[in-house]
């Protein structure tokens, strides 16, 4: 194969691509193969004609188009990897000219053009060079009380009070939600701690009062389902309140609840532990600085078709047509998304960031718990969707960002260096090292103008089919004849044997063939 390419943006290529007649053989011979079994040749049973009688009967241009058909996506990703080029909208294709398949020394190619958005070259900062502050994670004694009392009300006991109830109290409720005279939603039986704040907006402050027997009723927004964002009447009916009672923190409650003799053992246990999660915490939102500030200081040239694309799914997902104004309030969301996507793409590619199968699983339970679906349904439904590609990607960017944070300067409130990889780790003995701020190397030209129309991209030039329809002619002069009859494919037959049916009885040529529908070349009359 012989293959360029010309950038005509930082976003956008055309791939110019030459097949070999020799290269493009495999793909004719297997295209040649798949025909025999669907024509019907009189005298030979189906797949057993030999090539020649084949090409007789339906004409050479016809498994020639078949082959370029079924190859045309192959070669175009062999050269896209051969080139460094990665595509990313919907490719327009243009065949300029076609092999001829004489056989042995036969010189003619199969050329086209593959146009298309790609990936542009990302000068990518280094993280080095960027500061970022984060809160302390000092870990105060009211953090230490804090995950003692956790630890208490889980061993807590529920006891029945007769008063009104209170934040943090245990009430059991039905609940129901009314729109109009429709229940849109009801519950019976379900405890429910009161400040937790997980079910309806103002149920809290309508629970703090009640006492056993009592109903009580609110207006809320709801917040999910086919009813989101409306207003229903809520009514709750208060079966009982429990207060919660705590076990003292003392040395047996130490030896109840963990491997400590002492409550003060157990109390520094507990002190490292909030450590950890607040160094955690604390690294969780200097991820999300870190990336704003490289998306700052990147320039990312963004490919318009993949924006475009994106901008009509959000809208179609939406039931808006294409062209509504909501198109450009959705626009930048899209167009900060799409950067910091190439952004962390590149920064993957340039450390070699590896991913392998347990991480991946590990991070789709994760994305399962986050949607509240079983792990293995998830998994599976991913599978099916072809989305396991896309999170191996999104996981490779996720460990980019870790890569990059190991980099960055990172400070505390109090100015004092966070050393980020005692908390995420060092970094991999084959992790690489980028070669940061490296100008782009590609050369734009942009596209020059064609002084005649640009032929469709099914129809190949009118000197290649001329060369195609001769051979056609010598192959049916040469090819032996049958002695029996043509005979009509079945009506259950493909289409393409109806083709091949109609083009060699001498009915039609192969285009008109091709043109008409299955039943129309069943009911054909000349």
């Amino acid at each position: 194969m012989k293959n360029s390419a010309q950038f005509t943006s930082e976003t956008h290529a055309i791939l110019s691509i030459a097949v070999s007649a020799e290269e493009f053989a495999p793909a004719y011979n297997k295209a040649a193969k798949e025909l025999a079994k669907q024509v019907n040749i009189p005298g030979f049973r189906p797949g057993k004609a030999p090539r020649r009688v084949l090409e007789a009967q339906i004409g050479k241009g016809y498994i020639i188009e078949q082959a370029i058909n079924d190859s045309l996506d192959g070669y175009y990703q062999k050269a896209a990897e051969e080139l460094g080029v990665s595509p990313m909208s919907r490719p327009e294709v243009e065949i300029s000219q076609v092999p001829e398949m004489k056989g042995k020394g036969d010189t003619t190619e199969l050329r086209f053009t593959i146009e298309a958005d790609v990936r542009p070259e990302i000068s990518l900062p280094n993280p080095a060079d960027v500061t970022i502050e984060v809160a302390s994670s000092e870990v105060t004694e009211d953090d230490v009380e804090a995950e003692l009392t956790k630890l208490r009300e889980r061993f807590a006991t529920l006891t029945d009070v007769d008063r009104p109830a209170d934040k943090g109290d245990y009430v059991n409720i039905d609940l129901v939600a009314m729109i109009g005279d429709e229940n849109v939603d009801d519950l019976s039986g379900v405890s429910y701690k009161i400040g937790d704040s997980t079910m309806l907006e103002g149920q809290d402050e309508a629970l703090i009062g009640a006492q056993a027997g009592d109903d009580v009723t609110f207006t809320t927004k709801l917040q999910g389902g086919e009813h989101e964002g409306e207003d229903a009447n809520v009514t709750i009916t208060v079966h009982s309140v429990k207060e919660s009672i705590l076990p003292r923190a003392d040395d047996e409650f130490a030896q109840l609840a963990s491997e400590f003799d002492t409550i003060d053992e157990l109390r520094e246990d507990l002190k490292k532990s909030a450590e950890q999660t607040k160094k955690q915490e604390q690294l969780m939102g200097a991820e999300q600085k870190l990336i704003d500030a490289l998306m700052d200081a990147a320039n990312v040239p963004l490919p318009q078709a993949v924006i475009e694309e994106e901008v009509a799914t959000h809208l179609g997902n939406e039931g808006l047509e294409a062209g509504d104004e909501h198109a450009q309030e959705i626009r930048p969301d899209v167009e900060k998304g799409l950067k910091m996507q190439l952004l962390l793409d590149e920064y993957a590619l340039a450390y070699g960031v590896k991913t392998d199968q347990n991480e991946l699983l590990q991070f789709l339970f994760q994305q399962a718990q986050m949607y509240g679906m079983d792990p293995s349904q998830f998994i599976q439904t991913a599978s099916q969707a072809g989305q396991l590609g896309a999170f191996t990607a999104e996981l490779a960017r996720n460990k980019a960002v870790i890569a990059a944070l190991r980099l960055a300067n990172v400070v505390d409130a109090n100015g004092n260096k966070v050393d980020v990889a005692a908390v995420l780790g060092a970094a991999p003995e084959d992790e690489l090292t980028p070669e940061y701020g490296k100008a782009p190397t590609r050369t734009i030209k942009p596209k020059a103008e064609k002084s005649a129309e640009p032929a469709d991209e099914d129809v190949v030039a009118d000197e290649n089919e001329a060369a195609v329809e001769r051979e056609d002619a010598a192959s049916q002069a040469d090819a032996p004849a049958s002695e029996d009859a043509l005979s009509a494919p079945a009506k259950s037959a493909k289409k393409a044997q109806w083709v091949a049916y109609r083009v060699a009885t001498g009915e039609l040529d192969e285009a008109a063939a091709k043109a008409l529908t299955k039943d129309e070349l069943i009911n054909y009359q000349a």
